[in-house]
């Protein structure tokens, strides 16, 4: 079965908008976990508009599952996942006013880069996944570096899938192809809703772990986060 890891992002940003605590991302993260998500996923980014740097540490111990940090690895960055050791590293190469990830890594021109971000995690014992289109040549420069897993930035399959999916898919099934090939665990994430994800694992069951916030936060405001949750899980399974 395909994890879930849910992104709580989206629960944060509600909450800065009018400062305090409400909701409370800490208890959040663990009702996610009680409702059946398989791990937590958080995206920090510079000016903390959702996620805080300090609701990563508070957030870590509390995780029984699986805790994934998202980011591009900028000093601070690093910083903190060397001290929170989480069980894996996405990097993610968002550039710091960007609203959301919209592009993976050009894992070709940066790999000597990526190459000693990733063992430098790899040695701390972290699980590495580098967020990459779904282009073979950028898959098999990802493996290149030494990365455990890569995650496959879905926004062009979820774009295009009401239109085609058997064209909005193809792209995917090569990289993972590629991937499977080159010894990389396969992850993916962006946009994934409960539409367009059940067809997405059934056709790659090669893929390992999904993130998903955006969506399962807004479809939470109408079903309940649990319920939501589920769902979600009876896709995946």
């Amino acid at each position: 079965m395909t994890k879930l890891s849910v992104n709580i992002n989206k629960i944060a940003t509600i909450r800065n908008a009018r400062g305090g605590n409400m909701p409370d991302v800490l208890k959040a993260a663990i009702d996610c976990e009680l409702f059946g998500a398989h791990g937590i996923t958080v995206h920090p980014r510079p000016d903390e508009r959702h996620i805080r740097y300090s609701d990563v540490y508070e957030i870590y111990p509390l995780i029984k599952t699986e805790f994934n940090i998202e980011g591009n690895p900028i000093p601070r960055f690093i910083e903190l996942v060397l001290e929170v050791k989480p069980a894996q590293v996405t990097l993610v190469p968002d550039s710091h006013d960007a609203v959301t990830s919209n592009a993976g890594w050009d894992t070709k021109k940066h790999k000597s880069y990526l190459k000693e971000i990733v063992a430098e995690f790899k040695a701390n014992g972290i699980r590495t996944s580098i967020f990459v289109d779904p282009i073979a040549d950028m898959v098999f420069h990802a493996a290149e570096t030494g990365a455990d897993r890569i995650e496959l930035y879905t926004e062009a399959y979820a774009h295009q899938y009401p239109l085609d999916r058997i064209k909005a898919i193809a792209p995917y099934i090569e990289a993972s192809k590629v991937a499977s090939q080159n010894g990389l665990g396969i992850n993916a994430g962006h946009d994934l809703d409960l539409n367009n994800l059940w067809y997405l694992v059934r056709t790659i069951p090669e893929i390992l772990e999904v993130s998903i916030g955006h969506a399962l936060v807004g479809e939470a405001l109408y079903l309940g986060l649990e319920k939501t949750i589920q769902l979600y899980l009876q896709q995946l399974r």
